[in-house]
């Protein structure tokens, strides 16, 4: 990673890149209250302080109902196929790159920490809520409750996880109301990087390259290469790169051919490898091309699926 810099990335729908990039000088994110995410169980700390009701009871009363911060959420890959599934509708929206350094440099307050995913509690909250109980003064309290909103807010279930995420939780006065939706301004050199989903239509595809050049950003577009499950990146001149160390870097070595990162010494992928003779070798030696010569190849696969449900009967 670049030193003293976190690059943060949103995955976002094709149709919001008109609303995200409206204005020149500015990108505008949406942040919500924890209350009003997908998760159910956003800001709930599984614990029970060992059946203990009077310590339950004490820390109920001491955190009260948990503040309700405007909150945003990036990823900290820009490679993450259950995201651009999810986030960017089925790879055909887009992320954005931030600069960490920038944001803060511009929100001096926000506050940014990667999100511990636990199916318990972070940490035992017992000694502190024996202090609020026994002891009874103020200044425990006011730990408990610190240290209560930073673990809520900064954790979640194990199941989330493959989302890598990381946080930024800022100030009511940090955003502004737009209807129902609380909207950040968030000037554009904060932006390092546009990356188009692999499956973006060409007018997305047009309309982002063209933002890109607005903002003096990188621009690449997510591909989905054959040899490996881990996506990589291409950038306009169709040079290859990958997703290492918390950051884009240009690959190593690429195919000649389809660009996707190979090792050290090839020249393509093993897929590019294939010529028209080897397919052609390996034709004449499929079964099933043979038995189709002759027209028996649909018999033979009745034949078989009636042999594979009989035995799945018989289990």
């Amino acid at each position: 990673m670049t030193e003293g810099n976190r690059f943060l990335y949103k995955y976002l729908p094709a149709d919001l890149a008109g609303v995200v990039f409206a204005e020149d000088s500015q990108v505008t994110l949406k942040f919500s209250e924890p209350k009003d995410f997908n998760d159910p169980y956003e800001l709930f700390l599984a614990t029970d302080f060992g059946g203990n009701p009077e310590m339950l009871a004490c820390y109920a009363e001491a955190i009260g109902d948990l503040p309700q911060y405007p909150t945003t959420c990036f990823s900290r890959s820009p490679i993450v196929i259950p995201m651009w599934a999810h986030y960017a509708y089925n790879h055909a929206g887009f992320v954005i790159e931030f600069s960490e350094e920038a944001i803060l440099e511009a929100f001096g307050e926000a506050r940014f920490n990667n999100v511990d995913y636990k199916d318990g509690p972070p940490r035992d909250f017992s000694d502190l809520v024996a202090r609020v109980l026994h002891i009874g003064k103020p200044r425990y309290t006011y730990f408990l409750q610190g240290a209560v909103v930073n673990a809520a807010y900064f954790t979640k279930a194990t199941c989330w996880s493959y989302e890598q995420e990381r946080r930024m939780v800022v100030g009511a006065e940090d955003v502004s109301k737009s209807h129902d939706l609380m909207l950040m301004s968030i000037p554009i050199t904060c932006v390092s990087s546009i990356i188009c989903g692999a499956r973006a239509t060409p007018e997305t595809k047009a309309k982002l390259e063209e933002v890109a050049d607005r903002l003096s950003a990188n621009f690449y577009e997510l591909r989905i290469g054959r040899t490996s499950s881990v996506p990589y990146l291409v950038d306009r001149r169709g040079g290859a790169h990958s997703f290492a160390d918390g950051e884009i870097l240009p690959s190593k070595n690429s195919c000649a051919s389809c660009s996707e990162p190979v090792g050290e010494n090839a020249k393509e992928c093993v897929w590019c490898q294939i010529t028209d003779e080897t397919k052609h070798k390996v034709a004449l030696r499929n079964p099933f091309r043979i038995i189709d010569s002759y027209g028996g190849l649909r018999d033979y696969i009745e034949q078989m699926d009636a042999v594979g449900r009989a035995g799945r009967k018989n289990q």
